[in-house]
């Protein structure tokens, strides 16, 4: 039994008892025993309306979701991040000790714009030339980014992706309209890539999505997004 199935039928085992929905909600046009009939369900109480809000006033789109409401997917990643993450906004001391176990020279996490964490990150400005600037849709973003000082004073931004049980076939994604926007950028003699660097390596996933935010991450450094010192990917 491959993970994704394990954590479908622990999900759909204890779906009842949890969020008390009896599942059959729609996924790709069918009913499915894994997605919530009330989707917003899928968002812990705690941070549901607020989560809600948020993802409006930043105009951020949810995966497989609605207009307004999350997807009721059980396996999905961005619900399991925002879940994990987003109460931890507003707490300074639990930010903190996050950052620490990732970097013990941070001595305390900075604000990043409204909270300590930022969803769906893009930056304040646009780096990479791709075809949209919009937070979580069609161009590259982070599934959510922290910040913290060192004891040095270093301004470190933490680059988080959450994966929960993607999995990936090797498609080739290398095709011209990509390698017009990336290949100049990774083989750039000051980039963040080994000398040598072959595009082609990049564009099949994982990687290819790594790849991404490596440059976005390399941008930030450089033009001093959030006046950070340097960057941390946190999977």
């Amino acid at each position: 039994m491959s993970y994704r199935d394990d954590q479908r039928q622990k999900a759909t085992k204890h779906r009842d008892a949890i969020f008390r929905d009896s599942g059959g909600g729609l996924f790709l046009g069918k009913e499915r025993d894994f997605v919530l009939k009330e989707p917003s369900l899928n968002l812990w109480e705690g941070i549901r309306e607020d989560a809600k809000q948020y993802f409006k006033k930043y105009d951020i789109p949810w995966w497989k979701g609605g207009a307004d409401d999350p997807t009721g997917h059980l396996l999905s990643s961005q619900i399991a991040c925002l879940n994990h993450l987003y109460y931890v906004r507003q707490r300074k001391d639990v930010a903190t000790s996050l950052l620490k176990r990732v970097q013990p020279q941070i001595t305390e996490a900075l604000i990043v714009d409204t909270g300590f964490v930022e969803f769906e990150y893009i930056g304040s400005k646009q780096y990479l030339p791709e075809k949209a600037f919009m937070r979580g849709a069609n161009c590259t973003s982070l599934d959510a980014v922290m910040l913290g000082i060192t004891s040095t004073g270093e301004k470190i931004m933490f680059l988080i992706e959450w994966k929960y049980t993607e999995d990936y076939k090797g498609e080739n994604l290398y095709v011209p309209a990509r390698a017009k926007v990336y290949d100049d950028l990774i083989t750039c003699s000051d980039g963040p890539f080994v000398t040598g660097a072959v595009p082609k390596s990049f564009y099949v996933e994982p990687f290819y999505q790594m790849m991404r935010q490596t440059l976005l991450g390399w941008f930030f450094v450089k033009k001093g997004e959030l006046n950070c010192d340097g960057c941390i990917t946190a999977l």
